[in-house]
C-alpha cells in the first residue's frame, strides 16, 4: 500500500539540485512507466527501465535503431495520420511486439517537443499497469480536497439552493463557519445584490443545466477594499445525469483586478495626458484621469516661480522654505471642490516641515494618513487646512513631485476620504508613474510656451496649423521651409469650407525668404480667406487679390493709396512686356527668376506673389480652377494617369493687365487634385520640364494613404533640404450620394410655397431628420417666399445632407438680400433675419444665371453622414 505524504507549506519548484531530482524518482517510482525519447527521424535516443519491463529490450539494443521496428500492426489512425512535424501530441493504443515475439497491446501518449530546442524531438510514455482505486481512502482524498482547496472558495447547495457543504476558503470568504451557514440561501448568506444574482444564476443552471459565470465585487467582513470574484456555478449530476445540488465555485481575483484596473489606468492616461501643449489643461488632464479612478480629491500645483516664461529661473526650489506653489489645476468627487484649502490660480505658502516641502526637497513621493505625527505637526500650524481634513474626514494622503528633465516643477496632490480604503504602496506606485508622464507634457507645454512666446509674430503669418474637417475631399500636406530659415517663409497653402458642401484649396507663393516674405503671405492668405467666405468665383477671387497686392506695391513705394485702377495701371506701367505673358501652362512659374532675388536674404521693395485656387463641388464632382502666375495643378485619375490642368495663361498677382480666366473640369470621384509650389519642381540643378515630369511619375505610383504620397513625391523631387520654400497639397474627392441631397423646381407662385415645405418635410423624414424639420421649414419658408416675391425665375430649392444640412434657393436674380431690422409696423423684412437666428450660418453667392442663398445648420453627430 502506498504511503502518505505529509507537505507542509507550499514551495517553489524551480531550482532543486540533484539531490531532490533523485528523491523525486524515488518518490514517484520512474520505473512505473515506460518512457522513450525518438530523434525527428523515429530512432531511439533514450530507453528507461520501465521500457526494459515493458518490451524486454534493454537501453543497449535499443538506443540507435528506429522505433518503428517495434511495431506489430500499423498505427491506426482516424482520417489519416498528419505528418510527424505536424503532431504537437498523440494519444492511442499501438500493436508492440515484445522481445520474446508475443503482441502488446499498449496506451501511448506521445509528446512532440518544440523545434530548436536541446531536448529529443519526441517523448513516448505508457503506463506500465492500470492504478487500481483504493476504496474508501480516495474517496477521502475528494471530501479532504473539497474542505482544505486553498485555490478558491467552494459550496455546495442542494436543489432547493439551500448550503449543504462550504470549504475553509468559503467560511473566510463570508466570515461565517459551515455549521452557521447550514440550510441557508446564498442570498442569505450575503446580504448583497452579489448574492441576489448568485442565487439567479444557480436557478439558471437548475433550469438550463449549463454552467453560468459571473464577477462581482464585496466587501468583505472587517475589510475597507472590495474583493474581485470570479463565480462559477454547476450543475452536480449523478451517474443518470440527473441534477443533485449546485458547486458554487468563486475565486479570488482582486489583485489581479486591481492590477488591471492600474494598468487601464496608464493606457488612459496616455491617451489622455498631454493631448495639448497648454499647462493647465495638461495639469487638468492629470486630475481628470485620477479622480474618481484613484483618489477623491487631486490637485496639481506648480512652482510660482516658474511664471516667467521668458527666462527660467536659476533656483526654483528654496533651500529651507516658504514654498511658493500655484494651483494650476484640482478635480474632486464633490461637485464645487469645497474641500480644497487653495483656490484655482491662487498662490500658497508651504513652510519646511510640511508635506510637499519635504516631498520635493527629498526628490520622491510620500504617503501619509492623517494620523502620522509628521502630517499631524504640519496641520497644527495651519488651521484652516486642519478645519477641512476634519470636516471632510480626509484619511489618507499623497504628494507626488513633478519633475522632468532634471527641472522640478510641482507636486501633486492624492487626496481620499469618501473612499473608507487609504492608500496603500502601489497606490503609490502608480499615482508616481501617472505624475511622472504628466510632468513631461506639463515641461513640454511649459517649454512650448516660452518659444512660442518669442516667435508669435511668425506663427500668426504662417500656414494653418489644422486643416478644417469637411467632407468634400480628403487631405494631406507638406511645407518645407528653405533650408537655414527654420520656417520663415512666404509659400503657404489651405483648405477652406464653402457653402453647398464644397471646398476652396489655395497654394501660393510669395517671393523672397524671411519674416518680411512670411508677414506678407499671411497678409495674403487672411485676404484669400475673406474673399472665399463671400463666395467669390474663382476669377473674381484672384482679381481682387491682384487689386489687393497692387496697392501693397504702392505701400512698399511709399506712395499715397490709390483706387484699384490707378493701382492696377501703375503695376502695368511697371512691368510692361512682361515675359510671363507668352508662357505655356507647363512653364509658367519661371516668373520667379526676374522677380525674386539670387539668395534666400530678406527681401523687401515690390511684392511678388503667384497663387492658384480651385473650387471642388461634391455634388456635381465638378472643379473651378483659376491661377495668377502659378504652376498648374496636376490631376490623378482613379485609374493612375496623370494630367496637367490647362488653364489660360495668367500674370502674377499685382502685375495687372488681362483678367484672370477660370477654368471648370470634371473630376471622377476618387481622384487625386495635387497643388504644388515652384519651388517642388524647379531647381538650380533642374529644368520646370524635368521637374514637372519626375512629379508626374511620382503621382502615378501608388500609395496606401495619401501622406505616403506626399513623403513619396517630397523624396522623389527633394532628397535634399531645399533652396526654396516648398508647400505641397494633395486631395481626394469624394461625391455626395444621390441620396444626401434633394432639388426641386419651385413654380414662381405664392402658392407653391405649401408643396415645397410638404415636400421638405418628407425628405427631412426620410433622411431621418425629424428634430430639424422644424427650423427647415421655417427656413425653407422664409427663403422661397423671398425668391418669389422679390426674385426673378426660375427658383430652384436644394437640400445636401452631409455634415451639416443645407439648405439653397437659388433664382435668375443678382440682386443680393441683406439683414436689416424692421420698425414696429412693418409687415415685413424680418424673414432673413429669422433665417439667420434659426441657422448656424447663411450666404449668398453669385452665379452666371443669378445668385443663391444658402443657410446652413450643424446636426447632432449621431445624424450627420
Amino acid at each position: 500500500m502506498e504511503q502518505p505524504v505529509t507537505v507542509g507549506r507550499a514551495t517553489r519548484s524551480g531550482g532543486e539540485g540533484p539531490e531532490a531530482l533523485e528523491a523525486l524518482a524515488g518518490l514517484v517510482g520512474e520505473a512505473l512507466t515506460a518512457r522513450v525519447t525518438l530523434d525527428e527521424q523515429g530512432r531511439v535516443t533514450g530507453w528507461n527501465a520501465g521500457a526494459e519491463r515493458l518490451l524486454g529490450y534493454s537501453a543497449a539494443e535499443m538506443t540507435g535503431r528506429r522505433a518503428g521496428d517495434l511495431l506489430a500492426e500499423p498505427i491506426p489512425v482516424r482520417g489519416g495520420l498528419p505528418t510527424l512535424a505536424g503532431l504537437p501530441r498523440w494519444s492511442g493504443d499501438i500493436a508492440l511486439r515484445h522481445r520474446d515475439g508475443r503482441k502488446l497491446t499498449v496506451r501511448v501518449l506521445a509528446h512532440h517537443r518544440p523545434p530548436g530546442t536541446e531536448a529529443p524531438a519526441w517523448l513516448v510514455l505508457s503506463a506500465l499497469s492500470p492504478r487500481q482505486p483504493r476504496p474508501g481512502l480516495d474517496e477521502s482524498l475528494v471530501t479532504w480536497s473539497f474542505a482544505q482547496s486553498p485555490c478558491c472558495a467552494l459550496a455546495i447547495y442542494d436543489t432547493r439552493l439551500r448550503l449543504v457543504r462550504a470549504n475553509a476558503d468559503m467560511e473566510r470568504a463570508a466570515a461565517l463557519t459551515e455549521a452557521e451557514m447550514l440550510g441557508l440561501r446564498v442570498s442569505e448568506i450575503v446580504d448583497d445584490e452579489a448574492g441576489e444574482r448568485a442565487e439567479r444564476s444557480m436557478a439558471r443552471v437548475l433550469r438550463t443545466g449549463e454552467p453560468q459565470y459571473q464577477e462581482n465585487f464585496l466587501l468583505a467582513p472587517g475589510e475597507t477594499r472590495e474583493h474581485a470574484w470570479s463565480v462559477f456555478t454547476s450543475a452536480l449530476r449523478d451517474s443518470e445525469g440527473t441534477i443533485q445540488g449546485i458547486c458554487l465555485s468563486a475565486h479570488d481575483m482582486t489583485e489581479q483586478f486591481w492590477a488591471r484596473k492600474r494598468l487601464q489606468l496608464i493606457g488612459e492616461a496616455g491617451r489622455r495626458i498631454g493631448s495639448t501643449l497648454d499647462v493647465t489643461r495638461t495639469a487638468q488632464e492629470l486630475t481628470d484621469v485620477t479622480v474618481p479612478a484613484l483618489a477623491d480629491f487631486v490637485s496639481v500645483d506648480l512652482l510660482a516661480a516658474l511664471d516667467d516664461l521668458h527666462e527660467p529661473p536659476v533656483r526654483a526650489l528654496p533651500a529651507d522654505g516658504p514654498l511658493l506653489l500655484r494651483r494650476v489645476a484640482m478635480r474632486s468627487v464633490t461637485p464645487g471642490a469645497p474641500e480644497a484649502a487653495v483656490a484655482a490660480g491662487q498662490v500658497a505658502s508651504y513652510p519646511e516641515g510640511s508635506t510637499p516641502f519635504e516631498s520635493l526637497r527629498a526628490g520622491r513621493a510620500t504617503l501619509h494618513e492623517t494620523t502620522d505625527p509628521a502630517f499631524t505637526a504640519w496641520l497644527a500650524r495651519d488651521p484652516a487646512r486642519a478645519a477641512r481634513v476634519r470636516a471632510f474626514g480626509i484619511h489618507s494622503v499623497m504628494t507626488v513631485p513633478l519633475a522632468a528633465r532634471g527641472t522640478t516643477l510641482g507636486v501633486a496632490f492624492f487626496v481620499r476620504y469618501a473612499t473608507a480604503d487609504v492608500f496603500r504602496h502601489d497606490d503609490l506606485v502608480l499615482a508616481g508613474e501617472l505624475a511622472a508622464r504628466a510632468a513631461v507634457s506639463i515641461d513640454n507645454a511649459r517649454r512650448y510656451t516660452r518659444e512660442r512666446a518669442t516667435a508669435v509674430t511668425l506663427q500668426r503669418s504662417l500656414l494653418p496649423q489644422r486643416l478644417p474637417r469637411q467632407a468634400a475631399v480628403e487631405v494631406a500636406s507638406r511645407y518645407l521651409p528653405a533650408g537655414g530659415h527654420a520656417g520663415v517663409g512666404g509659400d503657404w497653402f489651405d483648405v477652406i469650407p464653402l457653402s453647398g458642401a464644397r471646398v476652396a484649396l489655395v497654394v501660393g507663393d510669395v517671393v523672397g525668404h524671411g519674416l518680411h516674405a512670411s508677414a506678407t503671405m499671411g497678409r495674403l492668405r487672411t485676404a484669400v480667406r475673406t474673399l472665399a467666405d463671400i463666395d467669390l468665383p474663382c476669377d473674381e477671387l484672384l482679381t481682387h487679390l491682384d487689386d489687393l497686392v497692387a496697392r501693397l506695391n504702392l505701400e512698399e513705394e511709399g506712395e499715397e493709396r490709390t483706387g484699384p485702377s490707378e493701382a492696377r495701371a501703375a503695376g502695368d506701367a511697371r512691368v510692361a512686356g512682361d515675359p510671363t505673358s507668352h508662357l505655356d501652362p507647363t512653364s509658367r512659374t519661371s516668373h520667379t527668376d526676374h522677380l525674386n532675388p539670387t539668395g534666400p536674404a530678406e527681401t523687401s521693395g515690390d511684392v511678388g506673389a503667384t497663387c492658384l485656387y480651385a473650387v471642388y463641388d461634391p455634388v456635381t464632382r465638378r472643379c473651378c480652377f483659376s491661377g495668377a502666375g502659378h504652376p498648374v495643378p496636376a490631376v490623378v485619375s482613379p485609374d493612375g494617369s496623370v494630367d496637367l490642368v490647362g488653364l489660360p495663361a495668367a500674370t502674377p498677382l499685382g502685375v495687372g493687365g488681362l483678367p484672370y480666366e477660370a477654368t471648370e473640369v470634371d473630376i471622377p470621384e476618387g481622384s487625386l487634385l495635387a497643388l504644388y509650389t515652384n519651388g517642388l519642381v524647379e531647381t538650380r540643378d533642374r529644368d520646370l520640364d524635368t521637374g514637372v515630369h519626375r512629379l508626374r511619375e511620382a503621382l502615378s505610383r501608388p500609395a496606401p494613404s495619401l501622406d505616403a504620397l506626399c513623403d513619396t513625391v517630397l523624396a522623389d523631387l527633394l532628397p535634399q533640404r531645399p533652396a526654396d520654400d516648398v508647400a505641397l497639397l494633395i486631395a481626394r474627392t469624394r461625391a455626395l450620394d444621390a441620396n444626401q441631397f434633394a432639388t426641386w423646381s419651385v413654380p414662381a407662385e405664392p402658392s407653391a410655397v405649401a408643396q415645397t415645405r410638404k415636400d421638405v418635410v418628407e425628405q427631412m423624414e426620410r433622411w431621418g431628420l425629424s428634430d430639424a424639420v422644424f427650423v427647415t421649414e421655417l427656413v425653407v419658408s422664409e427663403l422661397v417666399t423671398n425668391a418669389i416675391r422679390h426674385a426673378e425665375p426660375p427658383i430652384q430649392l436644394r437640400l445636401i445632407h452631409d455634415t451639416t444640412l443645407t439648405c439653397e434657393v437659388s433664382d435668375g436674380g443678382s440682386t443680393a438680400p441683406h439683414l436689416r431690422r424692421a420698425r414696429t409696423y412693418d409687415e415685413g423684412g424680418r424673414g432673413l433675419l429669422l433665417v439667420a437666428q434659426l441657422t448656424d450660418r447663411w450666404g449668398t453667392r453669385q452665379c452666371a444665371t443669378g445668385k443663391t442663398i444658402w443657410a446652413e445648420q450643424a446636426l447632432p453627430t449621431g445624424v450627420a453622414r
